[in-house]
């Protein structure tokens, strides 16, 4: 399986994903600390993919997205954005509102 076929089983698969440098466990930046610290204040259940683990993931997920940086927050396969984005829709209540409907995978 390619990697590309990789990334699209992961967000099938999961309703919840988040791309991230480190684990939710020993996050490797500031941002995936953050981004972990906010889904877990939601109580979402998520799927952590360690960009680190698989550097070919981690170069083709930013071909995939679209989106440079990490971490990168994904619900029902759509990419939500990074730690900033993260940030406000939880300060404005709409990250809990939209992972309160989400079923654990």
């Amino acid at each position: 399986m390619n990697v590309m076929d990789r990334i699209k089983d992961q967000l099938e698969g999961h309703a919840v994903v988040l791309y991230m440098k480190g684990t939710p466990d020993f996050p490797q930046c500031g941002f995936s600390s953050q981004a972990v610290q906010l889904l877990d204040a939601c109580g979402a259940d998520y799927l952590h993919v360690n960009i680190f683990a698989d550097p070919e993931l981690r170069e083709a997920l930013k071909s995939y997205s679209n989106w440079p940086t990490y971490p990168q927050l994904y619900v029902n396969g759509e990419l939500v954005g990074g730690c900033d984005i993260m940030t406000e829709l939880y300060q404005n209540g709409e990250l809990p509102a939209l992972l309160s409907g989400i079923k654990a995978d």
